[in-house]
């Protein structure tokens, strides 16, 4: 489903970007152009973002 209607970014895209390691939406505006014109979609945005990196960082070894 497209998530940035005027970047044309889908919750695909940001899932895959949050695979690759982007954890902030900083980042994800940086490289997707979320939520850089109107603004709409950043909370949703936001809330993918969080859902995708939540499994990342749950596989990283944990510290000894």
């Amino acid at each position: 489903m497209y998530v940035c209607v005027c970047n044309a970014v889908t919750d695909r895209e940001i899932r895959q970007c949050a695979a690759l390691g982007v954890e902030s939406l900083d980042d994800l505006r940086e490289s997707l152009g979320v939520g850089s014109c109107c603004g709409q979609c950043a909370p949703v945005a936001a809330s993918i973002l969080s859902e995708g990196a939540r499994p990342a960082r749950d596989r990283l070894p944990q510290a000894a």
